[in-house]
């Protein structure tokens, strides 16, 4: 940066000429009118780039450098602005300048330039301003609005689609399933980084759909795969409107789901994208197993196969034109007919080969993998077969005072109701 020396002739004139005049007497300027102005080069390392370019270079990382996993922590050094909490013509020594830091006049009163006292805090003031710039602040979010993995989206909620003409979509709710960005490679403009986001939207009384959005902008393909997924509705059967009605197996590519239906309260024991789909839908008991591969998008759109291939009682009993019977562990296994075909089979047409346990027929004869359970690494030493022997005549002691305070409501003898006991008041 070039600055300029003025002439010390111009400089010195003008308070010379006051004192000249308080004190008439006269000055030779002649020494004076040697000194010229000429410019000086004063360059140095922080005023030859400016702030902006000195900040990035401590802020930023290169292409080659991002590939190899430097500068990781950059994004947490945030820019200083240096100049912030200053004032013109206010530093170290607090001075009152007229026309810089202060009016020339006051009312009628001509300000004159004089000290001021001093602010001992002025640098720990600017200090802690500064500090605050720099701290690097977490995205606060309410723990019911966050998604599986703290203020990332997947799992977060967008709320429901956007109208289409007058139809809106009232008791909707969407949830995003996966947001990741793509970069694609181009002979002309190179590599280019897009957004793909996948979601899913439902009023949980059966109606839910799921769509899949890509633009160069996060929000835009989240926004784009939210109104896909509205546009794209699928209604499901709910049994006793809690889960399906049936075990099913479904796959997509080389994703294989294994469903399983539950009693009321069981829960929903699934994957993670799974359980997000249920409560759109408004499946609240389920336990789903996931084998082969876990690519997100073939979990989903395997699970939605499924949902849509399940059959309902009635359409199972008259596709195989036989009764169609239930046993319950509450009912004390009585058996009870669900639903019945228009015309039922004799025992003569049904083949020897044909399948009629019920959950082989709805799996398509696939069984889920259970793996062998290994005995526990004590049970094969000495010392485990005498605590056996000694805690035979006490293994079933706690079962029975369960079962006899769940039926009268104390622990008493069996023999209590010929030989009653003798009840003992006590006086408070």
């Amino acid at each position: 940066m070039a600055t300029k020396l003025l002439s010390l002739a111009n400089i010195v004139r003008s308070p010379l000429n006051l004192i000249l005049k308080q004190s008439n007497t006269h000055i030779n300027y002649g020494n004076l009118k040697k000194f010229s102005t000429s410019p000086i080069v004063c360059v140095n390392f922080f005023n030859k780039l400016p702030a902006e370019k000195l900040w990035k270079s401590v802020t930023s990382v290169s292409n080659a450098g991002a590939k190899k996993g430097r500068g990781k922590g950059a994004g947490r050094i945030r820019i200083r602005d240096l100049n912030r909490g200053q004032m013109i013509g206010v530093g170290k020594v607090n001075m009152l300048w007229p026309g810089l830091s202060a009016p020339v006049i006051r009312g009628r009163e001509l300000l004159k330039q004089q000290r001021l006292p001093d602010d001992p805090e002025r640098m720990e003031k600017l200090i802690k301003l500064r500090d605050s710039m720099t701290k690097f602040r977490r995205l606060k979010l309410n723990p019911i609005e966050r998604g599986w993995s703290g203020a990332r989206m997947p799992g977060r909620s967008l709320g429901p689609p956007d109208p289409v003409a007058d139809e809106e979509f009232v008791g909707f709710d969407t949830k995003v399933l996966q947001l990741r960005s793509l970069l694609i490679m181009k002979g002309t403009l190179g590599r280019t980084r897009n957004y793909q986001a996948m979601v899913v939207t439902g009023n949980g009384q059966g109606l839910a759909g799921f769509g899949i959005g890509r633009a160069k902008e996060a929000q835009a393909a989240l926004r784009k795969a939210k109104n896909r997924a509205g546009k794209k509705l699928m209604h499901f059967d709910i049994y006793n409107n809690h889960t399906v009605y049936h075990d099913f197996y479904t796959a997509f590519g080389s994703t294989k789901i294994f469903v399983q239906k539950k009693n009321e309260g069981y829960g929903l024991m699934v994957h993670r994208a799974i359980k997000e789909i249920c409560q759109a839908i408004g499946i609240k008991d389920l336990r789903a197993k996931v084998e082969g591969s876990k690519n997100l998008q073939h979990v989903v759109k395997a699970f939605f196969i499924g949902l849509l291939q399940q059959r309902t009682h009635q359409q199972l009993a008259e596709e195989k034109k036989l009764h169609l019977v239930e046993y319950r562990a509450e009912n004390e296994y009585y058996p009870t007919v669900v639903a019945s075909p228009s015309t039922v089979r004799t025992k003569e047409e049904i083949h020897k080969d044909e399948t009629l346990d019920f959950i082989r027929y709805v799996m398509n004869d696939k069984v889920i993998l259970k793996r062998k359970k290994f005995p526990r690494f004590y049970e094969s030493m000495p010392h485990y077969e005498l605590f056996l022997k000694k805690y035979e005549k006490y293994r079933n002691h706690e079962k029975i005072r369960h079962n006899l305070k769940a039926e009268y409501g104390e622990v008493k003898s069996f023999l209590n109701d010929k030989y009653p006991e003798e009840k003992v008041e006590t006086e408070a």
